[in-house]
């Protein structure tokens, strides 16, 4: 539990998760700082730190090639944090689990809108 603690603290950033992310969707080629921070628009010194904390982490891998600095994601940590994360779920039953097609990006774009009491109707409950 506590390297899922720490590889969601890691993503809780949004800079941080933007790398993250980037590097998911390069896939295990990978990129070198320059490209990433060239994608994102981060500087060079924002964007170390950022790298920094996801390889401490254990989310990210850096791998030398000649001068440079290969920035993969670990998908075996990804995966091992996404199985942490879901491994109860629904009490077990991966039916009531099953992705329901709309996709995360949905349910991020559209969340959920609770109303809220306004003070007159909280006050009278009505």
């Amino acid at each position: 539990m506590k390297s899922a603690v720490v590889r969601l603290s890691a993503l809780a950033q949004e800079s941080r998760l933007a790398v993250f992310r980037h590097l998911v969707q390069l896939g295990p080629q990978g990129s070198r700082p320059g490209e990433i921070s060239e994608a994102l628009d981060l500087s060079p010194s924002t964007l170390s730190f950022h790298l920094k904390a996801l390889a401490h982490a254990g989310l990210v891998e850096a791998e030398p090639d000649g001068r440079s600095i290969v920035y993969r994601v670990d998908f075996t940590a990804m995966q091992g944090l996404l199985d942490y994360l879901t491994e109860n779920c629904c009490g077990g039953n991966p039916a009531v689990c099953a992705p329901s097609g709309r996709g995360v990006r949905a349910a991020v774009a559209r969340p959920a809108v609770a109303s809220k009491p306004t003070l007159r109707n909280a006050r009278t409950g009505k």
